[in-house]
Order: C-alpha cells, then sequence, then structure tokens
C-alpha cells in the first residue's frame, strides 16, 4: 500500500510502530483519515506529508505492508527519532496492539538535504537518527518531541531547521527527474531533458531517490497503478494507464515491488 492510504494489511510505507505521546495536534481538520487509524496533512515542506498511525489496541493486528515509495521519512518510533530509507520491496515492521507512530515523509528526493546523507546509504533500512546527526543533538530533540503533545509539529520544524542550515541546495533537478520518470518517460529521455548522460543521471538518483532511474521509475509505476486501481478501474486497463505491457506485467511487477497479488494489496481494511 502507498504511504498516501492505510488498510488492514497494508500500512503507510515507511511507517512504523511507535509512540506518539498522546496524539497530535497537527494532524486533526482537513487531514486526510481512515478507520484503520492512520491520518495525514500536508506539511510545511513543499510535497512532504505528516503522518499518524494508530494501531488497534487488542488482539495482535494482522502484519502491515510498508510499500515502496521513492521517500524517506523522520519518525517519532517507541520514544527514538527513527530515519526510514527508500524502500525496494514491501517492509513489515512488527506491530504490537496499541502502539502507535507519528512520521514526516519527505517528497522523493527531499530527505537527503535534511539527514546529510545520499538516499542509497538509507536505502532498505530504519536507522537511529542519532547515527546520523550527533549524539547530544539528537537526545535533546527526542526530549522535545516526548515532551509535546504535538510531535508531528516538532519534527517539521526539526527538518525546517535543518535544511535552512542545510551544507548545499538540493539537486535543483530532482522534481523534473522524479515528475518525468513518474509520467513514463524513459531513462534516456530523462537524461537528455536534464542534460546530463545516463551514467550521471543514474549517480544523482542515488543520492536523491536511494535508487538507479530504471528502479525510481518501478516505483513511481507502482504508486500510479495503485491509485487506479483503487478507484475501481480494471485491471486490464490500470495495466495500460500506468505503463506496463500488460495485464501479467503488472501482476508480477505488483508482486515483486509489494510482496502480494494487486486484489489483496488494494482490497478494503
Amino acid at each position: 500500500m502507498d504511504r498516501g492510504t492505510e488498510g488492514a494489511a497494508d500500512a503507510a510505507p515507511g511507517a512504523g510502530p511507535g509512540a506518539d505521546q498522546g496524539g497530535d495536534q497537527g494532524v486533526g481538520q482537513g487531514a486526510a483519515a481512515d478507520p484503520g487509524g492512520y491520518r495525514e496533512r500536508a506539511a510545511r515542506l513543499p510535497g512532504a506529508v505528516v503522518w499518524v498511525k494508530r494501531a488497534p489496541g487488542g488482539p495482535a493486528p494482522a502484519p502491515q505492508r510498508v510499500l515502496p515509495d521513492g521517500c524517506t521519512d523522520l519518525l517519532w518510533w517507541g520514544g527514538r527519532l527513527i530515519v526510514a530509507g527508500p524502500d525496494t520491496s514491501a517492509y513489515t515492521p512488527a506491530v504490537r496492539p496499541g502502539e502507535n507512530s507519528v512520521g514526516l515523509r519527505f517528497a522523493p528526493g527531499q530527505g537527503p538535504a535534511v539527514f546529510g546523507v545520499p538516499a542509497h546509504v538509507l536505502r532498505d533500512r530504519r536507522v537511529p537518527l542519532e547515527e546520523l546527526w550527533p549524539r547530544h543533538l539528537v537526545g535533546r530533540l527526542a526530549g522535545t518531541v516526548a515532551g509535546t503533545d504535538s510531535p508531528g509539529r516538532v519534527l517539521e520544524e526539526i527538518a525546517v531547521h535543518r535544511l535552512r542550515e542545510a551544507a548545499g541546495p538540493a539537486d535543483p533537478a530532482r522534481n523534473a527527474i522524479a515528475a518525468a520518470l513518474g509520467r513514463g518517460r524513459s531513462v534516456a529521455e530523462v537524461a537528455r531533458a536534464v542534460g546530463v548522460g545516463e551514467r550521471q543521471l543514474h549517480r544523482r538518483c542515488l543520492e536523491a531517490f536511494g535508487y538507479g532511474p530504471k528502479m525510481l521509475a518501478r516505483v513511481l509505476r507502482l504508486g500510479r497503478a495503485l491509485e487506479l486501481a483503487r478507484g475501481g478501474m480494471p485491471y486490464a486497463e490500470v495495466a495500460a494507464r500506468a505503463g506496463y505491457a500488460d495485464q501479467a506485467h503488472l501482476a508480477r511487477e505488483v508482486k515483486a515491488l509489494a510482496g502480494a497479488p494487486l486484489g489483496v494489496i488494494v482490497a478494503p481494511g
């Protein structure tokens, strides 16, 4: 399932179980929500999203898939600040009854400027923030998050402050690269449009998104396909509209990236 939606079987990508210290007042009116306890709202950073996931109490919930989407997250998870890197396949966090989590999901390519490391360093990983930033700084920030009833707002403030102090600007072409690959443009076409060779495009994609351009295109195409399928479109039409060779190709890619058949992924929770 993609980060923008939530269900009984599939979680927002990048999410993990944790404690949100009573909720997040920054995710409320105007936020997207669903019965599974997931809410999100637009963040102060362009393209970023603040989300809250509240796990139900009672028996242990069913495993929830976190699907790849090319994004990185800053999480408040189990009383710690955690960085979730870009995934190349479905990730299934261990969820305990009653656990909650809060996260700031960055737009594709936005996270490296905040965390100070190339995205490929974080690929398929969940990393304590103190592995990337000074321990004393992370301890102070964690204390601030733990002491507020609006952890999502604090996560935003942390990110905004880091971007102001960033050593250098993010790759100015990252939005154009992601948009072009998301529309199904070939790697050669995107390289020409950006004005670089394919090898340089590959390096820039690794640094910004954590993947090479071909993998990024697959991940973004998956997101398009899931959005169309959840809207009730027949799978054969989904395949054609999202840029797959045929429905069988769609089925193979969904199983490879999401770890389950399309019908399972898009089924309501």
